[in-house]
């Protein structure tokens, strides 16, 4: 079996832990937590580990630097790791699908995501696997600060399904291949 990366997007400190931005994390976070896979591992400007899921071998990594800087931890890992774009996976937060909704897209553009736009750049490719995470958009006020907020009072009861869900997304990419998990993800 090859190796798959699979890349958690957020800001690495603290402050934004709860942050709609950091929903990536959050997600490889619940799937490192599920499959006991240690993210103690530094390097690539990144927290990484590496194990088995769905019975292929997998490197979950969260880059440290800032979202508009993720393609400088992801374009040297995917070197390190020998592992080709099209076995990349980045969860990321998505402001053009409603809260909750999951998406699967191979390739396209950064359609205005910066740690999209960094990973394109330093990578060479978007023929990557993108895990879009619904976060909907801001009723009022600014995309910029609706996704460096916390998810809401009403939000937060659904985060455990939410991020459930997109595990399940990742385990069905792993164990069937993108397009089969395409059309089961993409359909509801």
């Amino acid at each position: 079996m090859e190796r798959h990366l699979v890349v958690g997007l957020g800001n690495p400190e603290p402050r934004y832990a709860k942050n709609r931005h950091n929903v990536g994390f959050m997600v490889v976070d619940q799937l490192a937590a599920d499959e006991r896979i240690d993210l103690g591992r530094s390097k690539f400007n990144a927290a990484y580990g590496a194990g088995t899921v769905e019975q292929n071998p997998v490197v979950l990594l969260e880059p440290r630097t800032f979202m508009n800087l993720s393609g400088r931890a992801v374009a040297p890992a995917a070197r390190f790791f020998g592992v080709e774009p099209n076995r990349i996976v980045v969860v990321h937060d998505e402001l053009d699908l409603p809260f909750g909704r999951l998406r699967l897209k191979v390739g396209g553009g950064h359609a205005g995501h910066n740690g999209l736009r960094s990973i394109i750049a330093d990578l060479g490719s978007r023929e990557f696997l993108r895990l879009r995470v619904g976060i909907g958009r801001p009723v009022h006020g600014a995309a910029s600060d609706y996704v460096l907020a916390d998810f809401s009072a009403e939000e937060r009861p659904w985060l455990p399904d939410l991020l459930e869900r997109a595990v399940g997304a990742l385990r069905a990419v792993l164990r069937e291949g993108v397009d089969k998990a395409m059309n089961a993800i993409n359909a509801t």
